[in-house]
């Protein structure tokens, strides 16, 4: 599927608070440093421009409506050998025009967020239209993105990119859907590497609970953690363990988005 991302760079809706610490070690840090001073690359990026008012909703890492889950159109599609089966969803990367002197800005670079997966087209030689075929690193932008570093008019432009931090407004968000013992919850928002690679829950009656992932950010767990408090502990591709105690209250319901703290970004 190819892409429905989109719509304003500000969420206006005020959620509740939750104590959280940080876990740090010595290799933890030098992940992180790895992760966010990685060196320019060569790709190439085009842009699409969305006509429907459904295109704000829908995407492969699972984040609805990327409006309210506060992306905006600061947002990236990515090639299969950028995307890792979704485990990049959420990581920030800063983008730049080269080359191309008729098309480009000068001195302009957009940072966006992972949020969708361009799928290979294998009608198509990866030097044809087969833009985001394997081998091709390849960034798709809402057309707003896209004309911040260069010209519409480019369409299909090298560019180059680097993995940076993210910066977030607010505290990482735990929106939880299901039904019964099924227990389903998007990550959002993170700061810091931007994409989770593991978390746990815990209630009040209970230890700490591994969680699978189902795709993108979305992870899951088949336990009865209704009229328990929930907490959240998570760990980034950064190797930062992030724990949050009662996210959720004890009367939290499917479908309510509950925030905690966030990493250092």
């Amino acid at each position: 599927m190819l892409l429905q991302l989109l719509v304003t760079f500000t969420l206006c809706t005020t959620l509740p608070l939750a104590h959280s610490h940080y876990n740090w070690s010595p290799s933890s840090s030098s992940a992180a440093v790895a992760v966010h001073q990685s060196e320019w690359r060569p790709a190439r990026a085009t842009y699409y421009a969305a006509v429907d008012p459904r295109d704000v909703v829908g995407g492969a890492c699972g984040y609805g409506d990327l409006e309210r889950s506060g992306y905006g159109k600061s947002t990236a599609g990515l090639s299969t050998v950028l995307f890792e089966k979704g485990q990049i969803c959420g990581a920030c990367f800063e983008v730049r025009c080269v080359e191309e002197l008729r098309w480009c800005i000068p001195g302009t670079s957009v940072i966006v967020t992972a949020t969708n997966f361009c799928a290979p087209n294998y009608g198509f030689e990866p030097d044809g239209g087969g833009h985001c075929n394997p081998p091709n690193a390849h960034f798709v932008l809402p057309i707003e993105a896209f004309e911040k570093i260069a010209i519409w008019k480019a369409s299909n432009m090298p560019v180059q990119y680097r993995r940076i931090k993210c910066r977030k407004e607010g505290g990482v968000r735990f929106t939880i859907n299901g039904a019964g013992i099924f227990l389903s919850v998007l990550i959002s928002n993170v700061a810091g590497a931007g994409d989770i690679v593991a978390a746990k829950v815990k209630g009040s009656r209970t230890g700490w609970l591994p969680m699978g992932r189902i795709w993108g950010q979305n992870w899951h767990i088949s336990a009865d953690l209704k009229n328990q408090p929930l907490s959240f502990e998570i760990t980034s591709s950064a190797g930062v363990t992030l724990t949050s105690y009662n996210v959720a209250p004890k009367n939290w319901n499917f479908g309510q988005t509950y925030q905690g703290k966030q990493f250092e970004s």
